[in-house]
């Protein structure tokens, strides 16, 4: 039968909040990595050259088109097997940051691409480089684009990150399932930790909230600014030549 004492216990056990703890971190860890390989793998696929194309391009669709628990797997029991070592920390924020890069990159060269044609010969004409044209001009534009649905990429990392238990992680779910060896208390132990994953997921919705609103005015204010600078110097290298 359902124990509401056992529930209210468990629900600030530090065994458990140091497992979400460790879940948050470990989501943390994984969507920095990535995010950097996020951005240079739709670097390389928005290149015209092909050597950079096709290697990208296989990256995003061999982890984009396995299951993340089979990449982890392979990552943590595999590896050794090459002469490379890796803890059990490790091997998880290997296996779901290079998991999420795939996501990431095909987030990143879509906000990119949504981007007017317009805004890069403009900058173009006024002798900007490609570096400082994806800086100045374009990223600040595609952000309004790409943080919906990052923001939503990291809610579901969060949740992701409870596949880590398999290679013996001590995040939430593991020392969840850890508890409920000892105390055989199932059901009020699992929703204890559903309700962790509840709040983590919560409060980020909020923040992810306040950072689309800050891009989104951002945009807004920038944008008749940036067209008004980039119209002027535009005129005045016409005029110049």
């Amino acid at each position: 039968m359902w124990d509401w004492a056992s529930f209210l216990h468990y629900i600030h056990s530090p065994y458990l909040l140091t497992g979400a703890a460790i879940s948050l971190g470990l989501s943390v860890g994984a969507m920095l990595i990535g995010l950097v390989l996020g951005l240079i793998a739709a670097m390389m696929r928005m290149s015209e050259r092909r050597w950079l194309r096709l290697p990208a391009s296989g990256y995003v669709w061999l982890f984009r088109g396995t299951p993340v628990l089979v990449q982890l797997i392979i990552i943590y029991t595999g590896l050794p097997q090459l002469g490379i070592q890796l803890g059990v920390v490790a091997s998880a924020l290997i296996g779901l940051g290079v998991n999420e890069g795939a996501y990431l990159a095909e987030i990143i060269r879509s906000g990119v691409l949504a981007v007017p044609k317009g805004q890069f010969e403009a900058a173009r004409a006024i002798g900007m480089t490609w570096p400082k044209t994806m800086r100045v001009v374009v990223m600040p534009q595609a952000l309004r684009i790409i943080i919906p649905p990052l923001g939503n990429a990291f809610n579901g990392l969060m949740k992701t990150s409870s596949l880590a238990s398999v290679i013996s992680l001590e995040e939430l779910l593991r020392r969840t399932e850890l508890l409920v060896q000892v105390q055989f208390k199932v059901l009020e132990i699992f929703l204890v930790a559903a309700f962790y994953y509840l709040v983590l997921t919560t409060v980020w919705s909020v923040i992810q909230g306040w950072l689309e609103a800050y891009a989104s005015r951002s945009v807004a204010e920038d944008r008749t600014t940036r067209r008004t600078k980039l119209a002027a110097a535009v005129e005045s290298a016409v005029l110049s030549s």
